[in-house]
């Protein structure tokens, strides 16, 4: 069925696969900042509030650059501030709508407290706000999901980062340099490639009528969450993510009491700059669990850097899920649950 181009297009009515093949130009996109002067008050911590995917970038960001950053770096996703956001915060709202409630409360109590301000946004009242009211912002090219422009919002991020002197370009300039690399990659998984020769196509085919469990180490979780996100929006499929080595302590234990033959399938994404007792971990937890859970799946990151392995673990679950849903005979592209969701809270 994944190689029947009628089959696909039956089943992808708005391309989504044409749009997962192009997520890799988004690292080029030069996010400029609009209302760039600012006071140059001390930065002592910085928060990003975003829901969804429009939080992944600053969850990226957070593992990537955890040796970079020299203050406390949070990423909210809920209505309220934590109790020490004050003058000295830097306070970004992403919401690719830019109508995100959770992060327009989270703004307006931002606002009261005197913090930095930046926005990132496609459109909407975030758009309206920054403005009106001349807050430092970006604003991202619009009609895409936003699970889908992961790597627009790592610049936009990256940019106001760079603005506030948070960080320097040299990390900004790193994303652009993944591009040539994630490209070729990308286009290995296209819809064309047949699947004998098609990773994505192979591990959609593995999936298909399970729930996926998406383990991560401390670097790789936010693409383990990242998978989540795409199982759940592209595939329309309940999907489950942890990290080690957190995981030892707590769920390891649960897969122990009841029969191999469960409805789920296992991926274990690996990175090589993951802390060698991680990577043990990895290995040590699949064989003492051989025979009580699925055996997992090993996923390992391709790049050159740490981002280059980040980016093409986020596109390559775009594909995968996007196979699934396929599988699945659903539409990958609407969320239209989410949006009678949004509408009911009004």
């Amino acid at each position: 069925m994944l190689d029947d181009a009628n089959y696909i297009k039956q089943h992808d009515p708005e391309d989504a696969l044409g749009v997962a093949g192009l997520e890799y130009s988004q690292e080029e996109f030069e996010a400029m900042v609009w209302n760039e002067d600012h006071d140059d008050r001390e930065v002592k911590n910085v928060v990003v509030a975003g829901m969804g995917g429009s939080g992944l970038a600053a969850v990226l960001v957070k593992a990537w650059l955890k040796d970079e950053i020299g203050v406390p770096f949070d990423v909210l996703r809920s209505y309220d501030l934590p109790a020490y956001v004050g003058k000295n915060t830097l306070f970004i709202a992403s919401s690719y709508s830019g109508n995100t409630e959770e992060t327009l409360s989270a703004l307006s109590q931002a606002e009261v407290r005197g913090a930095q301000l930046g926005i990132i946004a496609a459109g909407g009242k975030l758009i309206d706000e920054a403005g009106s009211y001349k807050i430092a912002h970006v604003s991202v090219p619009a009609n895409l999901q936003p699970r889908m422009a992961v790597s627009y919002d790592l610049r936009a991020l990256l940019a106001l980062l760079i603005n506030f002197g948070v960080i320097d370009r040299e990390k900004f300039d790193e994303v652009a340099a993944a591009t040539g690399r994630i490209k070729m990659e990308s286009a290995k998984w296209a819809s064309s490639v047949p699947t004998d020769q098609n990773y994505a196509k192979q591990l959609a085919m593995q999936a298909v009528g399970k729930t996926p469990v998406i383990y991560g180490g401390a670097l790789t979780a936010p693409v383990a969450y990242k998978w989540k996100i795409s199982w759940n929006e592209n595939a329309k499929n309940v999907a489950f993510w942890n990290e080690y080595p957190e995981f030892n302590h707590n769920e390891f234990l649960g897969w122990t009491s009841h029969p191999v033959e469960k409805p789920f399938v296992i991926f274990d994404l690996i990175s090589p700059f993951e802390h060698s007792q991680i990577l043990k971990r990895f290995e040590i937890s699949d064989r003492l669990l051989s025979g009580m859970r699925p055996k997992a799946i090993t996923v390992t990151l391709k790049g050159e850097t740490l981002i280059e392995q980040l980016l093409w673990g986020c596109i390559l679950a775009d594909f995968v899920s996007i196979y699934v849903a396929i599988l699945n005979n659903v539409d990958p592209t609407p969320v239209m649950i989410i949006e009678k969701l949004k509408k009911e809270l009004v």
